[in-house]
């Protein structure tokens, strides 16, 4: 897999529903049971409008893969996510909404592309959705539990 990461764009909200789509349709078979899912799911069309033109939100795409999308390949995965000011004490950190992906490589390489991009732009921590996948993408981040949904990883020395 040969991964390529870049800036979500609104241009891309409809391939990012399809995404969602098929996998939860690879979760629940039920066609109602997904619908109700949808609308209040973190990815909605509302919440991608929301995050994607702050530029802080990323695709995974594998290059090597065609897309009926895309000239840039399939995509493998993506997290949404926004810079926010003075919170848990911190004066900038960042928050990411939702992180999602279709292998183990592709989400280990989204949280930490969040990680980094925090630490590039001197914030001082990064929250990640809480999740026994996230849990293990983040522990070499030493990342801590900040509410029951939610954990923090400090990417500043202090």
């Amino acid at each position: 897999m040969s991964l390529d990461f870049k800036i979500a764009q609104p241009s891309e909200i409809p391939e990012i529903l399809d995404f969602e789509q098929r996998k939860l349709a690879e979760q629940i078979l039920n066609e109602e049971d997904r619908a109700l899912l949808s609308w209040n799911a973190r990815w909605r069309p509302e919440a991608l409008e929301h995050y994607l033109p702050m530029g802080w939100s990323f695709l995974a795409r594998d290059t090597a893969v065609k897309s009926e999308f895309s000239d840039g390949g399939q995509l493998m995965g993506y997290f949404i996510a926004q810079p926010l000011l003075f919170l848990d004490g911190q004066t900038q950190s960042l928050w990411v909404e939702h992180l999602q992906f279709s292998s183990l490589q592709v989400r280990d390489e989204l949280c930490d592309l969040a990680y980094r991009l925090s630490r590039e732009k001197h914030l001082q921590k990064v929250y990640f959705p809480k999740s026994p996948a996230t849990l293990n993408s983040t522990r070499h981040m030493r990342a801590e539990e900040w509410s029951p949904q939610v954990l923090s990883a400090k990417t500043t020395k202090a």
